[in-house]
């Protein structure tokens, strides 16, 4: 079956996702076989070079830029708590199962769930299929809805705002919960992370889940060096790509050791 996947839309300090997969309804990812497959056949080796071309591609820059300067970090700099806001308990699991997948995976990312929505920077609406266009109009209007429509197609989306230091300080996710296992959990990882600040798709980078050809459902280990490098303190809002530059080699080393550590890698 072809799959869809992501695109971005920055827009007044907002980052918008999109993205469309296929599967069934477990409750753990390595209970689905389109993710367990993936996972066997996971490219696991990187050079430093894939690694920072990765980082500087999807931390830097949006695919598709209305407004707003994207040429600085963007990042939260502050516990993130997450929101599940909707009727579906299963698909709640689930995506409280992603969110602590990211907490340990992520070593300087303070991330978990909430039950209090005043408390949450970080609301994820779960909706069905057939209720994802009124809900964007209800978050964008109905005139962004149907540019974002027509130009993405999404099955789900994400957006941030963020302050004139390029903190992000609040993320909407709006996810679909009646296209199956492989779909949520896709869609649930990639807008999640993205809505964290690596808002750029790359065609050109292979082993990402920023990468319109490229579906996971699970969090591989090469995002999980991107996700490391962007949370590291020394990264930090509003840094310029020189600025980054400067420091990546002692974050890169940490960050390998790091993720050696939680996959248990050679």
């Amino acid at each position: 079956m072809p799959q869809h996947r992501p695109s971005i839309l920055v827009l007044l300090a907002a980052a918008l996702a999109a993205c469309l997969a296929d599967a069934a309804v477990p409750a753990a990812a390595t209970e689905v076989p389109a993710i367990a497959a993936r996972q066997r056949n996971e490219k696991k080796v990187f050079t430093d070079a894939e690694i920072v071309e990765g980082f500087l591609k999807t931390a830097f820059g949006a695919e598709y830029h209305l407004a707003g300067r994207v040429d600085r970090i963007r990042k939260y700099d502050s516990p993130v708590r997450v929101f599940a806001d909707g009727s579906r308990a299963d698909r709640k699991t689930q995506l409280a199962k992603v969110v602590a997948d990211i907490r340990a995976k992520v070593q300087h990312l303070d991330i978990a769930m909430t039950e209090n929505s005043e408390a949450a920077n970080v609301v994820v609406k779960l909706v069905r299929d057939r209720e994802l266009y009124r809900t964007i109009a209800t978050f964008y209007g109905q005139e962004r809805a149907r540019e974002i429509r027509s130009s993405l197609d999404p099955q789900c989306l994400s957006g941030f705002r963020k302050n004139e230091n390029y903190e992000i300080e609040h993320s909407d996710v709006i996810l679909t919960v009646d296209n199956g296992d492989f779909v949520f959990l896709d869609c649930a990882y990639e807008e999640l992370l993205q809505s964290l600040g690596p808002i750029n798709d790359t065609a050109t980078v292979p082993w990402t889940m920023f990468n319109d050809n490229v579906s996971m459902g699970y969090f591989d280990v090469y995002d999980q060096y991107l996700l490391n490098l962007l949370y590291d303190p020394r990264i930090k809002p509003g840094m310029t790509v020189q600025e980054v530059k400067a420091v990546l080699p002692a974050v890169l080393a940490d960050a390998r050791a790091w993720v050696a550590k939680v996959n248990h890698l050679e």
